[in-house]
């Protein structure tokens, strides 16, 4: 089912939504990969703040390419979320509500989506010029230093992305195999 959702994303959007369901996302939604979470579970560690605030929030595993002449963003392909698995769970308790990537995830985030009524997104990978598209501004908030994997605060118009994980659990990814296997 295609469903429009506003960024930052509400309780109730999060527990509406099903793994399976395609999704545009319009609002703000920040960028993060491997060195941001890394340096972000080193600040929750010494009891400092986070550069942004989680609650309700969407964080996309993405480090864009070098912006072409007229456009605030290059390439906008989602990373491989299961590198960030290690970080996500403590994101997700201080009420993270979304996460953009691909590929699977832990148990252990699965756990936590459900424990916070949160959700996973895929985007699809490969399509990044495409989903560049999507992005109406960019901005760097936060770890400059980090080049591409700088946090960015993005605005992005019905950015498409598919419910892999819903607040319940179901997985998509799980499911679908299953029906695939079934089917052959």
């Amino acid at each position: 089912m295609d469903k429009k959702i506003q960024a930052p994303i509400s309780d109730a959007d999060a527990k509406e939504l099903r793994a399976g369901d395609y999704v545009y996302i319009t609002g703000t939604i920040y960028t993060a990969r491997d060195a941001a979470h890394k340096r972000m579970a080193e600040a929750l560690a010494n009891n400092e703040p986070l550069p942004i605030d989680m609650e309700h929030n969407i964080i996309y595993y993405m480090g864009p390419s070098p912006a072409r002449e007229g456009r605030p963003i290059g390439s906008a392909g989602p990373t491989t979320a299961s590198r960030m698995d290690k970080y996500a769970p403590d994101l997700l308790d201080l009420g993270l509500k979304g996460m953009i990537g691909k590929g699977k995830r832990s148990e252990a985030v699965k756990d936590a989506i459900v424990r916070n009524g949160a959700v996973y997104f895929a985007a699809v990978g490969g399509a990044g010029a495409l989903l560049s598209k999507r992005i109406i501004s960019s901005e760097v908030i936060a770890y400059d230093d980090l080049g591409t994997e700088a946090i960015r605060k993005l605005q992005v118009e019905d950015f498409p992305v598919i419910v892999v994980i819903d607040s319940e659990g179901n997985n998509l990814y799980e499911t679908a195999a299953k029906e695939y296997c079934r089917l052959s």
